[in-house]
């Protein structure tokens, strides 16, 4: 990763970290623990790619494992963010950003189940938890629904940051060919800025992170983690 990148992965990181046992822990949701650690490792992927997203998932999740209150092996949650990290940066189109909502959503709830099943497993392994079959079917549910239902307000959010301090050169070309009269800018992992990209007509339009093509709302999901009854740590079973 470049400076500006482990600058900016840093801060999302340690803010989504902080609003995660802060904020979120505390809102004693059925089943899960809305988890915004892990799409803020989702939309670092969709952006920097498999390496870049794997290596902020494992930073990440090495930080949630020793930040107090964690109670589970260290290097049990950084394992499973890793992991997701780099398969969701596979998903990364090497023509230029991601065009509709549409992979991404399916990402985010991929990750939302991959990320219950593989902690459970790792612990199941290691010792570290043990898991009945109908508590951990009713957090795979109640977590896919949570990351999904935050996901376009915190992955856009996060995409468009991290675009913003990218020195892309698909990006640019995705630009140029804009305002030739190919309108293919139209994606989450866009700066937020209005950008003003030319139509073939001549005219012109915005573009936000939650806004469509022609300003419709995009729509709006979020997500979580799996919770236990008391706040112990970031990642419960």
């Amino acid at each position: 990763m470049r400076l500006t990148r482990t600058l900016l992965t840093a801060v999302l990181v340690i803010v989504a970290l902080v609003l995660q046992v802060t904020v979120l822990a505390r809102l004693q949701l059925p089943g899960a623990v809305p988890d915004l650690l892990l799409l803020t490792v989702l939309g670092l992927a969709l952006v920097y790619g498999h390496v870049g997203g794997a290596l902020a998932g494992f930073g990440a999740g090495l930080l949630a494992d020793i930040a107090p209150p964690a109670d589970h092996a260290v290097g049990r949650y950084a394992l499973v963010l890793c992991v997701i990290g780099y398969a969701a940066g596979l998903t990364r189109p090497e023509t230029g950003p991601h065009r509709s909502a549409t992979v991404p959503m399916i990402v985010v709830g991929a990750g939302a189940v991959a990320s219950t099943l593989l902690y459970a497993g790792v612990g199941t392994l290691v010792g570290d938890t043990a898991v009945a079959l109908g508590s951990l079917i009713t957090l795979v549910v109640t977590a896919t629904i949570y990351d999904l239902l935050l996901a376009p307000f915190a992955v856009p959010l996060v995409m468009a940051l991290a675009r913003k301090l990218e020195d892309d050169p698909l990006a640019a070309e995705s630009v140029s060919g804009s305002a030739g009269g190919n309108d293919t800018i139209n994606s989450w992992a866009q700066p937020s800025r209005a950008s003003l990209f030319k139509r073939p007509g001549g005219g012109t339009k915005p573009w936000s992170p939650l806004l469509g093509r022609k300003g419709r709302s995009t729509r709006v999901t979020m997500g979580g983690r799996p919770k236990a009854g008391r706040i112990k740590g970031v990642k419960r079973l």
